[in-house]
C-alpha cells in the first residue's frame, strides 16, 4: 500500500498492455527504455567547487575521455527520461528540459524544438498511453516534458498520467519561483511545468517512502533539493534504483563527499549519496543515474568507505 492508503497499480491506460518497442535495458520482468533529450555541459571546477586536481589524479584513467574531457575540463550531462513497463503500466521516470519553455540566460534549455515526443513514440509510447511520471525532484531538467504548448496555454503533456512529486519538493518549487534570488531563467519553472498539472488535478503529492505499485517505492534522499527522491525498483529477485541528481558524474561515486554548486544543503546530498551508493553495493541494486553518458548504468562496489563502479547491466 502507497502511504494515501491505495494502490495506484490498476489504473490502467489507454492500450495498457503495449510493450516497448525499444528496450535499453531489463530488470526482472521491468523493460524500459532511455528516451534521450539533449546534452548539456559542465565544467568540473566550478560545478565542484571543492575539488581539487590531486583528487581526481587516482581516476583520470577511467574518468577519461568519456566522462571528462582534460583539455577543456568539461563533463557532458545527457538529459535524458527513462521509461518502464511494470505490471502492465507505463511509467515515465522525470521529464527533461522541454519544448518552448523561456529559460532566459541558460541557452541549453531556452525555447528548446527537439524531437523529444518522437524519440518517445519510436520507443513505442504515446504521450495519452503514459500513465504515471514520477519525478524525482522539481528541477527545470526534470520538469520540462511535464507539460507541452498547445495554443498558446501550457498543458499536460501526458493527459492519462498520475504525476507524483514530494509535497515538500512543490513547496520549495512555490518558494523558489517568487524568491528575489532566484535567476530569471528558474523563476518561470513552477508556472510552466508545475502549476498547469495541478490545476488539472493531474498532481499526485507524496510524503515519506511511497509505494507506486508492487515493483517501485520512492524513498526521501533529501539534500540536492529539500523534497528530492530517488526511485527504488524491485522485480523477480533484481534491484535498481533511480538516482535522479544524487548524483551528476561519475566523478562522485570515488570522490562522493564532493557536493555539486546546485545541492541545497552540501551536507544532505552528501549524506543522501552515501546512503545511495551504500545500498547499491550492499544490495547488489543497478545504479540508473539522472545524467551519466554512454553507458548509463553499472554496479556499485565498495570497499571500507570507498565506492567504485563497473558500468554495464550485469
Amino acid at each position: 500500500m502507497n502511504n494515501h492508503g491505495a494502490s495506484l497499480s490498476g489504473r490502467g491506460s489507454v492500450e495498457s498492455s503495449h510493450r516497448l518497442k525499444i528496450v535499453t535495458g531489463r530488470v526482472g520482468d521491468v523493460e524500459m527504455a532511455r528516451i534521450y533529450e539533449t546534452t548539456t555541459t559542465m565544467n568540473v571546477k566550478n560545478w565542484y567547487p571543492g575539488l581539487k586536481p590531486t583528487d581526481l589524479e587516482p581516476h583520470l584513467s577511467w574518468l577519461t575521455p568519456q566522462f571528462l574531457n582534460l583539455v577543456t575540463g568539461e563533463f557532458p550531462m545527457p538529459i535524458v527520461s527513462w521509461v518502464l513497463r511494470s505490471m502492465g503500466q507505463t511509467i515515465l521516470i522525470d521529464s527533461c528540459y522541454g519544448n518552448d519553455k523561456d529559460r532566459p540566460g541558460y541557452a541549453d534549455a531556452h525555447r528548446l524544438n527537439t524531437p523529444y515526443l518522437d524519440r518517445l513514440e519510436a520507443a513505442g509510447v504515446l504521450p495519452e498511453q503514459v500513465d504515471m511520471v514520477l519525478c524525482t525532484h522539481l528541477h527545470l531538467d526534470h520538469v520540462g516534458w511535464n507539460t507541452r504548448l498547445l495554443n498558446g496555454c501550457w498543458v499536460p503533456t501526458f493527459p492519462n498520467a498520475r504525476y507524483l512529486w514530494s509535497r515538500i519538493e512543490r513547496e520549495d518549487a512555490v518558494s523558489q519561483s517568487i524568491a528575489a534570488t532566484t535567476p530569471p531563467f528558474l523563476r518561470p519553472v513552477y508556472e510552466d511545468s508545475v502549476l498547469p498539472v495541478l490545476r488539472a488535478g493531474l498532481a499526485q503529492e507524496i510524503e515519506g517512502v511511497f509505494e507506486v505499485d508492487d515493483n517501485i517505492l520512492m524513498r526521501p534522499a533529501p539534500g540536492h533539493s529539500p523534497g528530492n527522491v530517488r526511485i527504488e525498483l524491485r522485480s523477480q529477485g533484481s534491484m535498481a534504483v533511480f538516482a535522479g541528481d544524487i548524483l551528476h558524474s561519475p566523478i562522485q561515486i570515488p570522490l562522493w563527499r564532493q557536493a555539486s554548486v546546485v545541492d541545497a544543503d552540501p551536507a544532505l546530498a552528501t549524506r543522501s549519496r552515501h546512503e545511495l551508493l551504500s545500498f547499491c553495493a550492499d544490495e547488489g541494486a543497478l545504479l540508473i543515474p539522472g545524467h551519466f553518458p554512454d553507458p548509463y548504468v553499472g554496479r556499485i562496489q565498495r570497499a571500507g568507505d570507498s565506492f567504485s563502479i563497473h558500468f554495464g547491466w550485469t
